[in-house]
């Protein structure tokens, strides 16, 4: 009783961490209880912890015993899978070196242990309490979504994507792409034929889908590092967030090198989940179906052409959600202190 009275006393620092292929955001909330009383947003040129964004963090989490800081996992392994029994886990990848966390009782998500490690001694002079897996971000961000039909959700950030394909909160599949290296998953492409056999008019038969419906879990995430608690309940999508935000066509402006830079980064973008379809539709590991829908959280500010490749290559109904990765980690903070 005592812990929590002196606690409401406090500010609560939250400090939020996303590492991009050449730079680092760190966001800031200061907050009195549920009210929000300072937050700021600083960009470091460095993928490391230097002494600019040391003295930066510090500066905010000397005002308070209670704060927190939090990072989106950047780890090239890791990913999600479809069930949350162990002895199943084999099946889709190996997951002996990797530390995991079953969602709801319906997925797992994972990470490398040594990729943990790594992060967590890169960052020990401020020290991480949350690490957050990218599929719970993007679980998070369209949950108002997710509960919903087949649908096929992206993370897009600064040098990789997050794909994940629900059906009614259930995951499907996931695949998590590095932009640097995943030409290596471009030699497996979605033949034309398949495109040719489906009938894009009639679509599909939903007599002949049967759905459960799956009653709603409390939260699981990474959380803390140390004993990974479970996060509250959370409350309903924002109001303020377009469920069908269109890209922001402002690439009128950028220079021309820019833009042409932003449009290859868009197509291979465009490829790494043309190629992350195709896994889905002819690995017998999924239950493949046909994906018409598809939710992109654009977190970078992409150009339109990867909304256009994806609806007049692949036939997709793509809605675009615009997002500040660094406050969406900060929300996952909150929620795993319940607040």
């Amino acid at each position: 009783m005592l812990d929590k009275i002196l606690e409401s006393l406090y500010l609560k620092v939250f400090v939020n961490i996303v590492v991009q292929r050449t730079k680092t955001l760190v966001h800031v909330e200061l907050r009195s209880k549920k009210e929000l009383i300072e937050e700021e947003s600083v960009e470091f040129h460095t993928t490391a912890l230097n002494n600019e964004m040391y003295d930066f963090i510090m500066t905010y989490i000397k005002e308070s015993p209670y704060y927190y800081v939090s990072i989106i996992d950047c780890s090239a392994f890791q990913g999600a899978l479809p069930t949350c029994e162990k002895n199943k886990f084999s099946y889709y990848n190996d997951l002996s070196t990797a530390q995991y966390k079953c969602f709801e009782n319906k997925w797992v998500f994972y990470t490398s242990k040594n990729d943990i490690y790594e992060l967590e001694k890169k960052y020990e002079d401020v020290g991480l309490d949350f690490i957050f897996s990218p599929f719970v971000v993007l679980q998070n961000f369209f949950k108002d979504k997710i509960n919903a039909n087949l649908a096929m959700y992206v993370l897009i950030q600064d040098g990789f994507i997050s794909v994940a394909i629900f059906e009614n909160s259930q995951l499907l599949y996931a695949e998590h792409l590095d932009l640097l290296t995943g030409d290596d998953a471009d030699d497996i492409s979605l033949p034309d034929e398949m495109y040719e056999n489906m009938d894009l008019d009639e679509g599909i038969d939903l007599e002949d889908i049967d759905v459960e419906e799956n009653d709603i879990e409390d939260l699981d995430d990474f959380g803390d590092i140390e004993d990974l608690d479970a996060l509250e309940d959370i409350d309903e999508f924002s109001q303020s967030k377009d469920v069908e935000e269109e890209l922001n066509e402002s690439l009128d402006t950028l220079p021309e090198a820019e833009e042409d830079e932003s449009f290859n980064e868009d197509y291979q973008r465009f490829s790494l989940i043309q190629s992350a379809v195709a896994h889905f539709y002819k690995d017998e590991k999924y239950e493949s179906q046909f994906i018409e829908n598809v939710y992109i959280s654009d977190c970078i500010g992409v150009t339109s052409d990867l909304k256009k490749y994806l609806e007049e290559e692949m036939f997709f109904n793509v809605y675009v959600r615009h997002a500040d990765l660094a406050v969406e980690v900060c929300e996952l903070a909150k929620m795993e202190l319940g607040l």
